[in-house]
């Protein structure tokens, strides 16, 4: 019960009698003379702490026969900040089940994927969060049919479909054991205002993101839309949207911070990619980190202090598409931000999958490493040292000799990616921190931060630098990012 991620009863039961919203996503309260299963933050009357009972995981609440409270929605709540801040098994499989591996694969693909044995992979998750990866999976397959059911006119039956289901019979069973409400009764409960606002012929579907406060959108945004690919991605009407390529098709979303939400906007062109989607989403935003933890770290140091102060809740701009990322930092090494989109833009238009946009303008899917791959090195205008950085990196992420993803080690893929020609420091930081998404990725040798280390008085060489950096561990990659927001780049501004 009390397992995993340090449960201390006496803190969480703090946390809960001041419904402090911060704890949402760490740990879930079970009542146990109501049998139903809260978020920290719940609304209602706590009860007593004689009462509560606490487990690590949505999951673990439903296998031990809890169901969801319908006022604070448990299953609405950010992640827990563990698995993007971790590289351990554990970590790694969340990242897998959350990106809909289990549905697609079963637990043997989660576990090759890991290179673990089925057993040892459900023996840790176990062990940590009280549940095993069917469970874990099926919570989740819970919540992408809540979400449907709550905001689409779509049949029950296509919703069985789409959440992953195998079954109509097993999509009502979960449904009611869940949440105590038959999929038609959780339908009827919803406000007519909010009710269907998506379209079963469109694939569109209206969410809402949540993230922990503070959340500065200033650098998150304005990084994606000053290094936005044309065709791609763009900002349009206060929206960053782009292309995604998931596993069953192709989508675009729109993503328009708000000030307790983000709003997204996504069209499919196959539901099932629902639950991908908005994990590949919330990745990329970084919403599921603890800014409160991270800040306060940062303001230790009293150089960082006065920059976390003034705007507090940054988070890392990531991505949708490791690959891709890691293609696009090779497209800028050494160029400007304007070279770096000019290069990738001519790719997508030679070699992108087009595709239909009729709310804007998205004309194609960034191409993917099977396609660069087969692209003539010679029409590449890129120097000849480059072009073989580039040519390796396409090749070796086609064949799987590198593969970067969720579930990847970070030590691992950063000696990968040093061994390829043309992999520096920098490249490999800049992938380890938006792509892989290792927290604690820095860049000592980036003109921008040593620029603004020069001129807050800190050590301005990369090892005198990373030195001091010391202190900043395991956020260095938040560090980053206070430290670029002192400079005027438009990668640190909402754009207008």
């Amino acid at each position: 019960m009390q397992t995993g991620m340090h449960l201390d009863r006496e803190h969480c039961v703090r946390a809960v009698q001041s419904k402090d919203a911060r704890f949402d996503g760490w740990f879930f309260t079970a009542v146990l003379t109501t049998r139903i299963y809260c978020r920290p933050s719940c609304p209602v009357v706590p009860p007593k702490p004689e009462n509560m009972t606490f487990y690590p995981s949505a999951a673990a609440c439903q296998q031990a026969g809890f169901r969801a409270c319908k006022r604070c929605r448990p299953d609405t709540s950010p992640g827990s900040p563990e698995w993007n801040q971790r590289a351990d098994l554990v970590a790694r499989a969340m990242r897998l089940i959350a990106d809909g591996v289990v549905d697609r694969e079963g637990v043997p693909g989660l576990a090759s994927r890991l290179g673990y044995s089925t057993r040892q992979v459900e023996r840790q998750l176990l062990a940590e969060l009280g549940a095993g990866p069917l469970a874990l999976a099926r919570a989740q397959r819970a919540e992408t049919a809540r979400l449907l059911v709550e905001t689409t006119p779509l049949p029950m039956a296509e919703i069985a479909f789409a959440a992953g289901f195998s079954s109509i019979r097993t999509f009502n069973d979960t449904v009611r054991e869940v949440f105590a409400l038959s999929p038609s009764e959780l339908r009827s409960r919803v406000p007519k205002n909010r009710a269907s606002t998506g379209g079963s012929t469109s694939g569109t579907l209206a969410l809402r993101l949540p993230f922990r406060a503070p959340l500065n959108p200033d650098n998150l945004f304005g990084h994606l839309a000053a290094t936005a690919v044309p065709g791609v991605e763009e900002w349009r009407d206060g929206a960053y949207r782009r292309t995604l390529r998931l596993p069953y098709g192709h989508g675009i979303v729109a993503l328009t911070p708000k000030p307790d939400h983000i709003a997204c906007r996504l069209t499919l062109s196959d539901l099932r990619d629902l639950t991908v989607a908005i994990s590949r989403c919330r990745r990329m935003l970084d919403l599921d980190a603890d800014p409160v933890a991270v800040d306060d770290h940062l303001r230790t140091d009293p150089f960082l202090a006065p920059l976390v102060d003034k705007a507090p809740g940054r988070r890392v701009p990531r991505t949708v598409d490791e690959a891709e990322f890691a293609v696009r930092a090779v497209l800028g090494q050494q160029v400007s931000t304007a070279a770096a989109r000019t290069h990738a833009a001519r790719l997508v238009t030679a070699h992108g999958k087009p595709l239909d946009d009729s709310e804007g303008g998205l004309t194609h899917l960034f191409p993917s490493p099977e396609a660069l791959a087969a692209v003539d090195p010679e029409t590449l205008a890129m120097p000849r040292t480059r072009r073989t950085t580039f040519t390796t990196l396409v090749r070796q992420l086609a064949d799987g000799t590198l593969h970067l993803g969720v579930e990847s080690d970070w030590a691992e893929a950063r000696a990968r990616l040093l061994d390829l020609p043309g992999f520096g420091p920098w490249t490999v930081d800049v992938i380890a921190m938006r792509a892989l998404g290792d927290p604690d990725a820095f860049l000592a040798t980036d003109l921008g931060i040593r620029r603004a280390a020069g001129e807050l008085g800190l050590p301005a060489t990369p090892a005198a630098l990373t030195a001091r950096a010391e202190a900043w561990r395991p956020w260095r990659a938040y560090a980053v990012q206070y430290l670029w927001a002192t400079d005027s780049h438009p990668i640190n501004f909402l754009p207008v």
